[in-house]
């Protein structure tokens, strides 16, 4: 049990955020955002702005300078007249105070030539197409045996639809970026991200740089849940701007316009028909997903994957459409795909097991299978029925009346439900470096982002165990673009590909320091009493790439189960939950305090999603109506009474040296279910469009 070993420097204040870095003769960018869903600008009038005392530069589709590489549409900044959606960043004003940017921007008066959006997603859009793929690379239908038929003969039936919002993934710190051109051409941000190295990849490539001449420093950030896995805008006009002003500037994202312009998780239509025997052996599972991207930018959103591998049946459909819209572009958001798709897959499995009178842990348990269903691949390991065994032993399941709708305490209606979980356990080649000081410690540098989730930490004790050394002697440097490259973290990929590239170079360091070569992994402690290294150090690095393609051919995920428990007011509709468990298998836990910390937050998470989180969308304007935190709600510590993560042991040496599989995202999956599920059980009302909201449940109490 580890404390984060940064946590002093965060919470005294000496950590630095993006915004807080101290650059001499800094200006302040305000963006300005189109006020109309559609159409084309026909003018852009500067004049009351650029009067303004202060006031540096003023940036429009009427000056920019022309990028080198637009092939993401969301970063062509100012690049077109065209207004794609409301809240699409059309100029930038450049002042010498953040007051001064702002009024500017206020004056800027912009005149478009506008046409009606079109920002509804519906089952029966004329748009709906298939994808080549969905995200990341997954084919966007799959098919075996005969779906239709295997459905349409099955002893016990469900055939409904389930509806998903759109939720916004703001993090605590905003989309901020200080950006420098220095003498030499080169350019130095200041960003708050997921990944230095392909933030540096990216701006290089917009303003036609070799990446070496731009420098990512990104030690601390506030949160990011996916939004700044990949560049935002604002990275695009920081720069932009600072190049236009002549010195280095600041731009924070405000809280208002982080809504239509930092991505969003995609609203969902999803129709799932499950088929079973008499005895609750499913037969068919056909899982049809629709989903919106923009017209800017395409982004498919994984939604069936998960039920690809949870459940075994010989006849299966999963598909994917999605319909470009005039909205702004859906992007990556904690657990996307696996987060709405298991929340309908796990609900519909619940419907299934009340028609057919079985137990819904029993109903899970009979499916489970050994191999993944379509590729037919074994599992690395497949702990799911010991997670929902341990789960129901500790919560109580045994008690739980089948019945629903029956418990009563006063006025409140009192319900458990169970959802199933999982997550693959990614892994991406990485970069790294290991060093031994001539004081006696030792220090690992990656470019690596610690988003809030402890992997700082984790990958100190990862280097402190193969190097044999206590965790005091170890500095770990992350978070830098001249640091060796290093993948995003996103996709709960992060300790398991880092932290191989930390192995393999503490790996190769200890062989040097034994003697054993570069390549050495073998002997005992490297033993760095000051003095034995020489002044200018010792240092090793290690690439996984080979490694990672010479791996064996598995079906790696993590699986877990979710329980609540809920009341609900008879007279009012609100749901509350009262306790919530969640029980993971997900390899070797590198740092359990930190490890429980991410579990409990997903499931938090969960909890908004399935209760509170929606964001609005105004049809007429095309644009979100919730656009700060007192519109958009999210759970508080009022909502979340009694919530716990647990883990049951798991070995699997099919994965990465550590043993371990991501769990960033694991505990958001499957949570909403859960809680749904209860409600269920609670009020005998199935709710099927989240958020549960009293005003969706209370008409059929």
């Amino acid at each position: 049990m580890t404390d984060r070993l940064e946590s002093r420097e965060k919470v005294t204040g000496a950590a630095r955020y993006a915004f807080e870095y101290p650059v001499e003769n800094v200006a302040y960018v305000a963006a300005v955002q189109a006020s109309v869903g559609k159409g084309r600008i026909t003018a852009v009038d500067t004049e009351a702005a650029l009067r303004l005392p202060g006031v540096l530069a003023v940036l429009s589709c009427e000056n920019a300078p022309e990028l080198s590489d637009v092939s993401d549409g969301e970063l062509a900044v100012f690049q077109s007249r065209t207004v794609s959606y409301r809240g699409q960043f059309i100029a930038a004003v450049v002042g010498e105070t953040l007051e001064t940017a702002r009024e500017a921007a206020r004056l800027l008066h912009v005149e478009y030539s506008e046409e009606a959006p079109d920002v509804r997603l519906r089952a029966d859009h004329p748009g709906l197409y298939k994808p080549d793929r969905v995200n990341p690379v997954f084919p966007a239908d799959t098919e075996q045996g005969e779906p239709e038929d295997a459905f349409r003969d099955s002893a016990v039936q469900v055939d409904v639809t389930y509806t998903t919002p759109a939720e916004h993934n703001n993090p605590m710190e905003p989309h901020t970026t200080i950006a420098q051109w220095n003498e030499d051409g080169t350019l130095t941000l200041y960003d708050s991200n997921q990944g230095a190295s392909a933030v540096q990849a990216t701006l290089a490539k917009v303003f036609g740089l070799d990446p070496t001449q731009v420098h990512v420093v990104s030690p601390h950030v506030g949160g990011g849940f996916g939004s700044k896995g990949l560049p935002r805008p604002n990275a695009v006009i920081a720069a932009m701007a600072a190049r236009a002003a002549g010195r280095p500037v600041k731009f924070a994202v405000p809280r208002q316009q982080m809504f239509a312009t930092t991505g969003y998780r995609t609203p969902t239509i999803q129709r799932i028909r499950l088929g079973a025997d008499p005895d609750g052996r499913l037969n068919a599972i056909l899982h049809e997903a629709s989903e919106q991207t923009s017209t800017v930018k395409e982004f498919a959103e994984q939604t069936t994957t998960p039920t690809r591998i949870l459940y075994q049946a010989a006849h299966r459909r999963t598909s994917h459409r999605v319909v470009a819209l005039d909205v702004p572009s859906p992007s990556w958001m904690r657990a996307p795909g696996e987060t709405p798709g298991v929340y309908a897959l796990e609900s519909a499995m619940d419907e299934l097991a009340v028609a057919a009178g079985i137990d819904p842990i029993e109903f899970r348990i009979r499916n489970d299978t050994d191999r993944d269903p379509e590729s037919g691949l074994p599992f690395s390991s497949r702990n799911l029925v010991a997670c929902l065994r341990e789960g129901a032993e500790r919560f109580g399941w045994a008690a739980r009346n089948p019945v629903p709708g029956i418990r009563w305490e006063g006025r409140k209606l009192v319900g458990m439900g169970v959802a199933s979980s999982t997550y693959p356990a990614y892994q991406m080649p990485n970069q790294a470096l290991a060093r031994a000081e001539s004081d006696g410690t030792f220090t690992v540098r990656i470019a690596a982002a610690d988003i809030g989730t402890g992997a700082r930490t984790a990958l100190a004790l990862i280097a402190a165990e193969t190097l044999k050394e206590d965790l005091g002697n170890i500095n770990v440097e992350i978070g830098d673009s001249t640091f060796p490259r290093a993948s995003v973290a996103g996709g709960s990929a992060g300790t398991a590909s880092w932290g191989t590239a930390v192995v393999r170079a503490c790996e190769a360091l200890r062989g040097k320091l034994n003697g054993a070569g570069a390549g050495g992994r073998g002997g005992s402690s490297p033993h760095t009493e000051k003095g034995s290294v020489p002044p200018e150090g010792v240092e090793a690095s290690a690439d996984t790439a080979a490694e990672l393609k010479a791996r064996e051919d598995y079906s790696r995920h993590a699986f877990g189960a979710q329980f609540a428990e809920v009341e609900v007011d008879a007279d009012t509709g609100e749901v509350r939950v009262r306790r919530m468990l969640g029980v993971f298998a997900a390899g070797r836990i590198i740092n359990p305090k930190t490890a429980r910390s991410q579990f409990i937050g997903g499931m938090t998470m969960g909890i908004g999603m399935a209760l509170m989180e929606e964001s609005v969308m105004d049809t007429e304007f095309g644009d979100y109506l919730t656009r700060d935190l007192a519109q958009y709600h999210v759970p508080s510590c009022a909502d979340v009474r009694d919530i716990d993560a647990m883990w049951v042991e798991e070995s699997d040496p099919h994965l990465n040296p550590m043993g371990s599989k991501g769990i960033g995202e694991i505990g958001i999956v499957g949570a909403a279910a859960a809680v749904g599920n209860a409600v269920h059980h609670a009020t005998g009302v199935r709710v099927r469009d989240l958020p549960i909201t009293p005003s969706r449940l209370l008409p059929d109490l």
